[in-house]
Parts: C-alpha cells; structure tokens; sequence
C-alpha cells in the first residue's frame, strides 16, 4: 500500500457512509476508523462501522468510538433517512469483534502524530475533529489535510444548513477555523451523484454475495430520500466524495474559497458561509471547494471497490 493516501476515517454509518469505508478500503490505505454520534446514537454508528469492516475484509482496522453528543446542542438523529439502525434496507451478519476502544479522540491524534501526513476524512458531525484539534493543536502541521463531508451552497436540514454542520456547528467552526487545509464535499456537489435505479442495478450485480446487500440499502435510501423531495432519482451518495477526493482527484473541479460556520443565526445556525465575492478585500481562502464531480467515473469506481470485496 505504499502509494496508497493514508486515511483515517471519523464516520457515522449512515447508509453513505458504508460506500466511503468501501471505496476507501480498496483505493485508500485506512490507518483506523472512529465513529461519532449523527446519523444514528454512538452505539448504532459503532455496530455499523464493523459491520462494512467486516463486508469488505477490513475486519482488522482498528475501530474507536468518540463522541456521543455534540459540543453544544442537544444530539438530534437522522432516522427519518437512515432508519431506526442508520443502515435500514439490508440484513447483516453480527459484528465480528466489538470495538478497539471508546478513545476516538486520543486515538486520532495518536494516529495522526505516528503518521505525519494522514488524511482525516469526517463524514458526520465533526465533534471529534473539533476535539482532538483542541487537545492538539499541532495536529494541523502533522496532517496533510481535513476532506469532509458537510455544509454546501444550501441546506437539508434546514433551508441553509446541512446536516453535519447543523448537528454540532461550534465543533465545525473551530474545524474550519483551525488553519488545517480543507477539502469540503457540500450538498451543491454530492448531489451530483445519485443512487438512480440503474446504479444500483450496477452495484446489485457487482458481487454475487455482497451486492444485493449494498442495493438493498441504497433503494431503502433512495426510498427514504424520494419521499422527502420533489425532484431526486435517488439518494445522494454524499459520504463517498470525501476518499475519492483523495484517490481520484482527477473526477473533481473544485475552487479556493474562504468558508466560515454560522452559529448563531437564528434562521441560520449551521450554514457554511462560502466567500464567492469576487472582491479585492474577500476573506483568504481556507477551504478547497469541490464544485462539480464526473459522476459516471466516480460510481464506476464505487462498483469497482463492490467488486474487490471478499
């Protein structure tokens, strides 16, 4: 794996969230997993982590849960997307072990500081980042970046806010505040990549074990996401752009912009506050945006990694 990026992926499976794992134990070098609580509890997300660990032969990474509840705000859930187990739609075998530790926070930065230049790639809330960047500030000289999954150009939970930001904005304001160089997979990009009925007609039949399983949960999201807009062929593959932003960089157009988080709005708690002013004074960039994704390559790759599983 010498020429793989190496990743630690901080997660709350979360049907997407399963894909990034995926797609990242086969073009990525996974150094660990850790889990935080968004999409379901710290317990589900945790169970769920091992479990596409298990599906796709990386039983033996390393596995820590974190945070249970944001910094500030009261935890808020996502089952009315994911389900009551955050991955509803498939039947999987138990875990195969329990998790490594309950040090999420203390094991990125010892991961981080044994590995000068990981990646930290969050796709939930981002309480355990925004912790261990507290704990150690240095992590920011040791890490070649944060890819993360959250805000974007509008919202979902709200009208301007996205999920992952709008679940813990303090802990996404001193992420995005920390000097570390951010690459930011937003709505106005992840929902170029859509889980259409011929997608996953493509992952159900890319492995003879593993891929009725996968199609299940994407339908059940697809389902799920359909029946709260008005105009989606299917679900959002939101989680999986952050690792293919690292392995595939060539399937993205992205710009430099200055992204700040919004925490007090009383309308607008959570928003990512994105610079496009065009303006000699406009705030230095600190944020890689991905704007547009090859969504054909990208989901041909997602098949691939289905693909390589055991």
């Amino acid at each position: 794996m010498a020429n793989r990026v190496k990743v630690l992926l901080d997660c709350d499976p979360g049907h997407d969230d399963a894909f990034a794992i995926i797609v990242a134990s086969k073009f990525a070098e996974i150094l660990g997993v850790t889990t935080v609580a968004g999409n379901a509890p710290l317990d589900l997300t945790t169970k769920n982590a091992r479990v596409i660990l298990d599906l796709c032969g990386a039983s033996t990474v390393q596995l820590h849960s974190g945070a249970g509840r944001p910094l500030v705000a009261e935890p808020i859930h996502a089952a009315y997307i994911h389900g009551e187990s955050g991955m509803d739609g498939a039947n999987f075998a138990a875990p195969s072990r329990d998790r490594d530790g309950i040090d999420a926070v203390h094991f990125i930065i010892d991961t981080a500081r044994a590995n000068p230049g990981v990646w930290l790639v969050p796709t939930g809330p981002l309480t355990n980042i925004a912790l261990a960047l507290r704990v150690a500030p240095d992590l920011v000289e040791n890490i070649s970046g944060i890819s993360l999954m959250g805000g974007g150009r509008f919202g979902n939970r709200t009208a301007m806010a996205e999920f992952n930001i709008w679940c813990d904005p303090e802990a996404a304001a001193a992420v995005f505040d920390s000097g570390a160089k951010i690459v930011m997979s937003g709505l106005h990009l992840t929902h170029q990549i859509m889980a259409t009925p011929a997608r996953i007609k493509m992952v159900r039949n890319a492995h003879r074990v593993v891929g009725p399983k996968l199609a299940g949960l994407l339908e059940f999201f697809s389902t799920m996401y359909k029946s709260l807009h008005d105009d989606f062929e299917g679900a959002p593959l939101h989680d999986v752009c952050t690792v293919l932003a690292l392995t595939h960089p060539q399937f993205f157009e992205s710009s430099e912009r200055h992204v700040a988080v919004e925490i007090d709005g009383a309308i607008t708690r959570g928003m990512t506050v994105i610079d496009d002013r065009h303006v000699v004074s406009r705030a230095k960039a600190n944020t890689t945006v991905l704007e547009t994704i090859d969504a054909d390559a990208a989901f041909s790759v997602i098949v691939d990694a289905i693909r390589a599983c055991p």
